[in-house]
């Protein structure tokens, strides 16, 4: 088998991108690179560019090697769209997801830092990469989540939604979660849970059979209001929960609250036990 003292770092890295020179210096290890394509698709129209429209010099955080922090010099081209539909002027390499256009860390470390967030917090995330030698800050981390999040494909549900109200406050503030009935997936987070932006999304979404929601008359008159022809149904929970509760008024109405126990209740027990005894007693002597 053949082997190799050195680390090969261009199998790392795009093939686009070659690597000129590397720097180790005592905390950072700094990785000099240029371009070498030749051609870049338009991320608009899906034209394959070949014109240059000039250089474009960025320096770029990567993953940490051997715990020191890893910048990228680098040294890519502007292409210039010859598509005259095409409303793009210059237009700067991505390397196939390895670097968005304007981030200055590479994909995949914003991938790590959005999943240490996700299992811990931001703040907790900021403070774990700043251990392992990577500068963000939990602001940056929160607007990596938020372009994440933009980026998504809008859920699309389908005719049949389910209805509920939740706290991001409790007792402040409140939002409403509508969920698909089909994929149990939540499809919007509304914010407030008067009804107003409630008709809003409805309005945008007049296919909407079916609505599963609790006994509240805000969702309610919204739901009728705006899709008069939809049928509305009570969920199992507070169908459950008023049950128990015209249960309990029942037996509230049925039962007294006190209950009264005789004070000489004790010794009138006492007695009948005593009375029982001498009779079993006179039956034996007979």
């Amino acid at each position: 088998m053949k082997t190799t003292d050195e680390l090969n770092l261009t199998e790392f890295y795009p093939k686009d991108l070659e690597i000129i020179s590397v720097e180790n210096l005592e905390t950072e290890i700094w990785i000099h690179m240029k371009s070498c394509s030749k051609t870049f698709n338009c991320p608009k129209c899906g034209t394959e560019l070949n014109k240059y429209h000039s250089m474009h010099h960025r320096r770029v955080q990567d993953l940490p090697i051997l715990g020191k922090r890893t910048m990228l010099d680098i040294n890519m081209h502007d292409y210039y769209c010859t598509n005259d539909d095409c409303d793009v002027g210059s237009i700067v390499e991505t390397y196939d997801g390895f670097l968005d256009y304007c981030s200055r860390n590479t994909e995949r470390l914003i991938d790590f830092a959005i999943i240490l967030a996700l299992e811990t917090s931001c703040e907790s995330a900021a403070r774990i990469l700043k251990a392992s030698n990577i500068k963000i800050s939990g602001d940056t981390i929160i607007r990596m989540l938020m372009r994440r999040y933009s980026e998504q494909e809008k859920p699309v549900c389908g005719n049949a939604i389910g209805i509920d109200d939740f706290a991001f406050k409790k007792r402040h503030t409140y939002g409403t979660v509508i969920v698909d009935e089909g994929t149990h997936k939540t499809v919007a987070v509304l914010n407030g849970r008067d009804g107003e932006t409630l008709k809003k999304w409805l309005k945008q979404n007049q296919h909407v059979k079916t609505v599963t929601r609790d006994r509240a008359s805000a969702y309610a008159k919204a739901v009728e209001e705006v899709l008069p022809d939809c049928m509305q149904i009570a969920d199992r929970f507070h169908l459950h929960q008023n049950l128990l509760e015209a249960v309990k008024r029942v037996v509230n109405g049925t039962v007294p609250v006190d209950i009264k126990i005789p004070s000489d209740y004790g010794k009138t027990q006492e007695t009948e036990q005593h009375s029982q005894a001498n009779v079993c007693d006179g039956k034996k002597n007979l």
